[in-house]
């Protein structure tokens, strides 16, 4: 079962509704900030139902006690479930998808509403004529892998012909990762301000890939009086430095810091993924790719000596991000 609550729900309504879902099933999976996978094997022995009838009642609970219409898709599969849930229209409801239905049911769709198929690689796929889930499974793996990359498109090719091995794993991820820094004194020096929010950056792409997560939107805190904060989405969800960096210096561009006497920075990822749920999308960027390998050998540096022991230069006034 893959739920889906509205949009721009509180952490706390979350958590509550994380709580229903585990008085139906004990293994559930969050998938912050508004998603959750439920196993259902065992509960529909122990309920003695059916899963639709698992999903209204999930329904009618969730309405009545929070006030809350989730979306709930039910399949043999997540990727089914998940692809179900987002075919619903309205607030609320469930379709639930039978094991031997889920080709026929699949193939109709759009390529792009194949859950974990992201918008350039739907685009991609499109331009070369798949515009269907049927046709992608149709299309040979190998010729699928050339089209979005060797990874990419070996779990396109193999979701939509219905394989996905992945389990639910009981799990509560953290809604969102944040970093602070407090300067000793009010500080006016943009140089000395931009070197603290690289450091930042480095420390919040360091947390979120050993969490294995990566971020859809990022916050940017500055506390002065009176408290300056910003939210801007990511183009695709990350964990990389470069990726936070040039948001980041978006967000304190955005600021128009002028003469502010500053008091510390936050920042803040949110929307939080699993990093295998992110999308890789083609690239011809030889630089961006030696950045990312560059990056994983300086994780193993830091793991080995310690999160100090490498760490950004001073950040020239005259910087910008690119």
């Amino acid at each position: 079962m893959h739920v889906r609550c509205p949009d721009r729900l509180s952490e706390d309504v979350y958590r509550e509704v994380l709580e229903l879902l585990a008085d139906l099933s004990p293994v559930v999976q969050a998938l912050p900030p508004t998603c959750a996978l439920v196993e259902l094997k065992g509960a529909l022995r122990y309920h003695g139902t059916d899963a639709s009838h698992l999903g209204e009642m999930l329904r009618v609970r969730s309405i009545s006690r929070l006030g809350v219409d989730v979306r709930v898709g039910i399949g043999p599969t997540i990727t089914v479930a998940a692809t179900a849930s987002a075919q619903i229209d309205g607030p609320g409801g469930v379709l639930a998808v039978a094991p031997e239905q889920a080709a026929d049911w699949l193939g109709p769709l759009p390529v792009q509403a194949l859950h974990g198929v992201g918008p350039r690689q739907a685009a991609v796929l499109c331009d070369y004529g798949i515009h269907t889930i049927g046709l992608l499974a149709a299309v040979s793996p190998a010729t699928v892998q050339r089209l979005l990359g060797k990874k990419a498109g070996r779990l396109a090719a193999d979701r939509a012909r219905g394989i996905d091995p992945r389990p639910v794993v009981p799990r509560a991820l953290p809604a969102s990762a944040a970093v602070r820094h407090r300067f000793a004194r009010h500080t006016l020096d943009g140089a000395t301000v931009r070197t603290a929010l690289l450091d930042l950056v480095v420390q919040l792409g360091l947390l979120l890939r050993r969490r294995g997560q990566a971020a859809r939107t990022l916050t940017l805190t500055l506390a002065f009086a009176p408290s300056w904060e910003k939210t801007r989405r990511l183009p695709e969800p990350s964990g990389h430095d470069e990726d936070l960096r040039i948001l980041a210096y978006q967000l304190m561009d955005a600021a128009g810091l002028q003469r502010a006497r500053l008091t510390g920075i936050v920042l803040k990822a949110e929307d939080l993924i699993d990093a295998d749920q992110a999308a890789e999308q083609i690239s011809l960027d030889t630089a961006r790719e030696s950045r990312l390998v560059a990056e994983q050998a300086v994780d193993r540096i830091r793991d080995r000596f310690g999160p100090a022991s490498i760490g950004p230069a001073a950040v020239s006034p005259l910087h910008r991000a690119s």
